[in-house]
């Protein structure tokens, strides 16, 4: 692998998996090098992203993707690079700009739910992310540094959430390692909004 992939992989892995307004706060010290690697080089391309996001970014309706609201409904659009929520009720409903997979092998689409809402997520590598990057932290407590933000909804799938970023860069971004980031306010939101039992769906 060269340098210049294992540092893109690096920095994304570690701002997007650990995978949108707000101030960003500077990462960990063990980690600034990985976030600041490459990110010169995908600039053109991240500026070219968030055109082609903004130029689809529309709202939708639920029918033709739930067969109901039960619980609420989370849409994540992967190509647009957009969250939808509607309540149960249907008189609610939110559209949040999003980061995304940075690769096709790491998108994982269909259908799953919330199992879990956490406020302050704490945040730990899966085994994958350890192996390609040994000096990561085992752990990261809630705080600042925490590439999960504020909030996060834990879904039925391992490893995969929905969550905040403290790292204003990701949205608008193929950023992440699966799950898909929101900014610390959207979440925020969200998680208010969402319940244990919420359906979304990843297309």
């Amino acid at each position: 692998m060269t340098k210049a992939r294992f540092n893109t992989l690096d920095r994304r892995a570690f701002l997007g998996a650990a995978s949108v307004l707000g101030a960003g706060l500077a990462a960990p010290a063990w980690a600034q090098d990985a976030l600041d690697a490459g990110l010169e080089t995908h600039e053109e391309n991240a500026n070219t992203n968030m055109r082609r996001n903004i130029s689809s970014f529309r709202s939708l309706d639920w029918q033709p993707f739930f067969d109901n609201t039960t619980n609420g409904a989370i849409l994540v659009d992967t190509t647009s690079r957009a969250l939808h929520f509607w309540s149960e009720d249907q008189t609610i409903y939110k559209l949040y700009p999003t980061s995304v997979p940075v690769s096709e092998d790491l998108t994982r689409r269909g259908r799953t739910e919330v199992i879990r809402k956490v406020l302050g997520p704490t945040w730990s590598p899966t085994p994958a992310m350890k192996q390609r990057n040994p000096e990561w932290p085992d752990f990261v407590p809630a705080g600042p540094d925490n590439p999960l933000g504020t909030h996060a909804l834990y879904l039925s799938w391992q490893y995969y959430r929905i969550h905040g970023t403290h790292d204003t860069r990701k949205i608008g971004r193929k950023s992440s390692n699966g799950c898909i980031g929101l900014y610390n306010e959207h979440i925020q939101e969200l998680f208010g909004l969402a319940k244990i039992g919420t359906q979304v769906l990843l297309i």
